[in-house]
C-alpha cells in the first residue's frame, strides 16, 4: 500500500471542490500541497451537466432586486424549513462570488447593451439568473479545470474512488483511504483536512438527472466515520427530463425553458399544470413534478409534452442549443414544438451536516456542494441556488482554512493505525464476486429507490423498500469483493438509500419534495405561496438589467 502526505485533500471534482481547490492554491503557500481525488475524469460531475444558470444577486446591476427578495424566495421554496441563518449568509456573499467567476474567466451572457443577462426561473419573484446559453455549469467548471491543472500546487487524482476517512480517537479527520482503479492499489493519504464534495445521489433511482458518478459516496464516507447527517429525506425530482430510453443519465431540460414561455401538455393535448398550482410551470419544482408524474399515472402515459411552440422554435434553437442538439442526438423532432419529458430525480437537499462555513461533526472534514446540508435549501432547492451554494461554500471555506495551519499530520494514534493495517492486509487478499452480479444489484436499488421512495410515497412501500434493500445488503456481503470499486459504490448507494428511506419514514406529513399520500398536507399551502413578478419587463420570458 502507498503512503503521502497532502496539506488539503479535496474529494470530488464538481464546481464546489475546483474552486476551493484553485482559491487556496492561489492565496497561500502549503508545504504538502493540494490533492483533488475524482473517481472519474476531472470533467465528469453534476456542475458539468447544469443548464440553466447561477442565482446572482446583484442589486446594482439588477433593478429591482434584492438580498431580501432572495431570502424570501428561498425560504417559501424551501416550505421554511431554511437555516435562516445559512440563506442570508449565501445570498449576501453572492455579488463577490460572481464578481470572481467573472474575473476567472467565466463569460456570462449578455444583452445587445453588453449588459449582464438576467433570466427568470420558476418561483423566483424576479428574474435573477446569470447563464451561459443552456451550459452554464459546463462554462465554470471549464474554467476551473483550466487553472487546476495549471497550478503546480495542485496534483490530481482521477480514475480513484475514496474508500474511509481516517478518523483518530478524538474525532479528528487525519486523511482518506484511496483506492486508485487502473493501478488496482490503495492508498493512504495523510492529511488534517479532508474535504468532501462528491455531489448528489441521482443515480439511487432509475430516472435520473445526474452522471453516473453520483452514488453519494461522500455522504456514505462521511456517515460511515460518525458524521452527522439530516434532512435526508428530501430529494428534488426535476419535472422535465428528456423522455428517453436505456440511458443511464436522462438530459435536462432545463427549468428556464418553461421560465422563457414553455408550456405542458399531456399526450392529447390537454395543458395540464394550471389544474395543480395556479402558477402553472413557474410553481416550485416538487409540485409541477407531482402534476407531471399523477398525470401520467392518471392518463396511462409514460410522459408529457413540453410545447415550445409559443416562444417559437428558432428561438429555442439559439436560446438553448444544447437542449435542442440532446433532442436531435436523441432522435427527437422539435419542429412540431413538443418535446416528450418526464421528472427525474435531480437534486439532493439533505446530506453531511454542515455550518455555512462547511464544518462537519468530525474535526478538519469539511463538507460543500450538494453532499453537505447546511440547511439552504429546506425542504425543496430554488431554482439555480445549487451553482450559488457551490461557489460561496467553496469560496468562503478557502477563506477559512487559509488561516490555519495545513501542515499534514506526523504522528496517529492506534485507532487511524488499526485503519491502516485493515487495508494493508485487505490489498493482500484476492477478490472473488462469486455469483453476485453487482451491476444487476445497482439496477435494482434504482427501479427499487424509484417505485417505493421516489416522487409520491406512503408507510407500506417505504417499509417494503427497506426490506428489498436488506436483501440486495446481504447478497453483496456474502461477496467477496472488498477492493473492486463497483462493490464500494454498490454498499453506498445501499447505505444511502436506507438512510433516505428510514428518514422518510420519520416524517410523516408532506412538505416540500417530500410527499406522502398517506400524509397529505393542504394545498402546497406552507412557504409555496403565490410570487408576483409585477412590474417585469419581459421579452420572450427572458429579462434583461437596464
Amino acid at each position: 500500500m502507498k503512503y503521502s502526505k497532502y496539506s488539503v485533500v479535496i474529494i470530488g471534482s464538481g464546481v464546489s471542490g475546483l474552486y476551493l481547490a484553485q482559491k487556496i492554491a492561489n492565496e497561500k503557500h502549503l508545504n504538502d500541497g493540494i490533492l483533488v481525488v475524482t473517481k472519474s475524469e476531472l470533467n465528469i460531475s453534476s456542475s458539468e451537466l447544469a443548464q440553466g444558470g447561477i442565482v446572482a444577486v446583484l442589486p446594482e446591476l439588477n433593478k429591482g432586486d434584492s438580498i431580501s427578495s432572495h431570502i424570501s424566495d428561498t425560504i417559501k421554496a424551501g416550505c421554511g424549513l431554511n437555516d435562516f441563518n445559512a440563506v442570508k449568509f449565501i445570498s449576501q456573499n453572492s455579488s463577490c462570488v460572481i464578481q470572481n467567476l467573472i474575473n476567472l474567466g467565466v463569460e456570462f451572457d449578455k444583452n445587445k447593451d453588453g449588459k449582464l443577462s438576467f433570466a427568470l426561473e420558476a418561483a423566483h419573484s424576479m428574474p435573477r439568473i446569470l447563464h451561459v446559453k443552456d451550459a452554464t455549469g459546463r462554462a465554470i467548471e471549464n474554467v476551473l479545470i483550466q487553472k487546476v491543472r495549471e497550478n503546480e500546487a495542485i496534483d490530481i487524482y482521477e480514475n480513484t474512488s475514496a474508500i474511509e476517512l481516517l478518523v483518530d480517537k478524538s474525532n479528528s479527520a487525519k486523511g482518506v483511504i484511496v483506492y486508485n482503479r487502473e493501478a488496482d492499489s490503495y492508498e493512504a493519504v495523510y492529511s488534517n483536512c479532508v474535504v468532501l464534495a462528491t455531489g448528489g445521489v441521482g443515480q439511487l433511482f432509475a430516472h435520473t438527472t445526474n452522471p453516473y458518478v453520483a452514488t453519494g459516496d461522500g455522504i456514505a464516507l462521511a456517515y460511515r466515520a460518525g458524521a452527522k447527517v439530516k434532512n435526508m429525506e428530501f430529494i428534488q425530482f426535476h419535472p422535465s427530463a428528456l423522455a428517453i430510453s436505456n440511458k443511464v443519465s436522462m438530459p435536462l431540460v432545463s427549468e428556464a425553458v418553461r421560465g422563457a414561455g414553455a408550456k405542458l401538455c399531456d399526450c392529447r393535448g390537454n395543458y395540464f399544470a394550471k389544474d395543480f398550482d395556479k402558477r402553472g410551470e413557474l410553481a416550485p419544482r416538487d409540485i409541477v413534478a407531482r402534476a407531471i408524474y399523477t398525470t401520467m399515472l392518471n392518463n396511462g402515459d409514460e410522459y408529457v409534452y413540453l410545447d415550445i411552440s409559443q416562444m417559437g422554435i428558432e428561438y429555442f434553437r439559439e436560446r438553448f442549443p444544447n437542449i435542442a442538439k440532446s433532442c436531435e442526438d436523441n432522435g427527437i423532432d422539435i419542429s412540431d414544438g413538443l418535446i416528450p419529458v418526464i421528472p427525474a430525480a435531480h437534486y439532493f437537499m439533505g446530506g453531511i451536516e454542515t455550518n455555512v462555513y462547511g464544518e462537519t461533526s468530525i474535526d478538519n472534514l469539511y463538507a460543500i456542494g450538494e453532499c453537505a446540508c447546511s440547511g439552504f435549501h429546506g425542504a425543496n432547492r430554488l431554482a439555480s441556488n445549487s451553482l450559488l451554494e457551490c461557489a460561496v461554500g467553496a469560496y468562503e471555506l478557502a477563506d477559512v482554512l487559509c488561516q490555519k495551519n495545513l501542515d499534514a499530520p506526523k504522528n496517529f494514534d492506534e485507532k487511524v493505525k488499526e485503519t491502516l493495517e485493515k487495508y494493508r492486509q485487505d490489498s493482500l487478499n484476492i477478490c472473488e464476486l462469486e455469483d453476485v452480479d453487482i451491476e444487476d444489484i445497482k439496477n435494482k436499488i434504482k427501479d427499487i429507490m424509484w417505485e417505493g421512495a421516489g416522487i409520491i410515497r406512503n408507510a407500506k412501500k417505504l417499509k417494503n423498500t427497506k426490506a428489498e434493500l436488506d436483501v440486495l445488503l446481504n447478497a453483496l456481503n456474502s461477496a467477496n469483493c472488498s477492493h473492486i470499486s463497483d462493490c464500494y459504490e454498490a454498499k453506498n448507494m445501499l447505505l444511502v438509500s436506507s438512510l433516505i428511506v428510514e428518514a422518510a419514514l420519520e416524517r410523516e406529513n408532506s412538505i416540500g419534495a417530500h410527499y406522502r399520500d398517506d400524509f397529505p398536507s393542504k394545498p402546497d399551502s406552507g412557504g409555496t405561496s403565490d410570487t408576483s413578478n409585477t412590474g417585469v419587463n419581459k421579452n420572450n420570458g427572458e429579462v434583461f438589467a437596464e
